[in-house]
């Protein structure tokens, strides 16, 4: 049976909201002594999305997203994969593209982030399995629209 397409799922940008100037229906959670606006239906879209995709954290916040995340995301699983970067480089994504790419291997992917840039799109046209790059607003993050692209394109 073949694999299902992985989910690289950012955090900051796509779940945790920033940069709004009125807030969704949501509420802001402590993390490590850092206030973090979640969206209230962001769960129920993660979990959606879990059911076609092999979800992997894909965020600077490394294994501490596992700490937070899925309790706060209502995530039927405890612990999901977890990438580990060097250094980050705030506004850009292209710092990932290593870690994403040994990752993902040969199987499809997709990746949700806000702050993809021209390194990303570089290295999803160059490879040969299919591949879907997302791009959210930090202040809206994942969206119902940007659910339904992705369950479309991993049907």
């Amino acid at each position: 049976m073949p694999h299902r397409p992985i989910l690289f799922l950012d955090v900051d940008g796509v779940i945790s909201l920033f940069g709004f100037d009125e807030p969704p229906p949501g509420r802001f959670h402590w993390v490590d002594g850092v206030a973090h606006y979640i969206e209230s239906a962001c769960g129920e879209r993660v979990r959606r999305l879990a059911e076609r995709f092999d979800v992997v954290w894909a965020t600077g916040w490394e294994e501490k997203a596992n700490e937070y995340l899925p309790r706060l995301l209502d995530l039927e699983v405890e612990e999901l994969p977890h990438l580990t970067f060097g250094d980050a480089v705030f506004g850009s994504a292209h710092w990932k593209v290593e870690a994403i790419d040994a990752y993902a291997g040969d199987r499809p992917a997709a990746w949700i982030d806000d702050s993809l840039d021209e390194r990303c799109e570089q290295w999803a046209e160059q490879r040969e399995a299919p591949t879907l790059l997302v791009e959210t607003d930090s202040a809206t993050g994942l969206l119902e629209t940007h659910v339904e692209q992705l369950l479309d394109w991993a049907g």
